[in-house]
């Protein structure tokens, strides 16, 4: 589960951080601005947080390789 709130954490803060860049640079317009920050958001975590999806997803592949124990 670890891996998984580390990306997602991960991902807010950098949408965040690129929502007040982007005020800061001067977009005003309210839906603008959100819709700026989360084109670049999305393309900044595409290339800054690869260790962190690599990890989601090894996490979610041996989740669905390993299945659970049933007990009946």
């Amino acid at each position: 589960m670890r891996p998984v709130l580390v990306y997602t954490a991960s991902r807010i803060v950098l949408f965040v951080v690129t929502l007040g860049v982007l005020r800061l640079l001067g977009l005003q317009n309210p839906l603008v601005l959100i819709l700026a920050a989360f084109l670049v958001s999305g393309i900044a975590s595409y290339v800054l947080l690869s260790k962190q999806r690599d990890a989601v997803s090894q996490r979610i592949s041996d989740k669905i390789d390993r299945p659970e124990s049933q007990d009946d």
